[in-house]
């Protein structure tokens, strides 16, 4: 007779491959190996204590703060703390710089 279980196999968002519990961290509600808890630009290993999600992905903090952080003026020590870098020479080609996040004035054509 084998050996059957009610509860559903949760699967590593990062391969897609079955996280049994004993191979696993649990981290925002999803099962990770423990070779796939990455990040997600520098692929640096991650701990429980140094990592951060946004939109079921995870990063190291200092990533996350060159991805999705505080730019322009008034968030530093003077005019020196002002960087408008978007990491490139990171390996970030997903910055939110170019991105416009503001609905289109009504009535106007969209900016091309």
């Amino acid at each position: 007779m084998p050996f059957t279980t009610n509860a559903e196999t949760q699967h590593c968002p990062r391969c897609t491959h079955a996280a049994f519990h004993a191979e696993s961290i649990p981290v925002a509600g999803k099962m990770w190996h423990k070779i796939c808890f990455r990040c997600g630009l520098c692929k640096k290993m991650l701990e429980i204590s140094n990592f951060a999600e946004h939109d079921g992905d995870v990063y190291c903090k200092q990533c996350y703060t060159r991805k999705y952080g505080i730019r322009g003026v008034g968030f530093g020590i003077g005019a020196g703390a002002l960087g408008m870098d978007s990491g490139e020479r990171f390996g970030n080609t997903q910055s939110q710089l170019g991105k416009i996040n503001f609905p289109p004035m009504p009535n106007l054509p969209p900016p091309n």
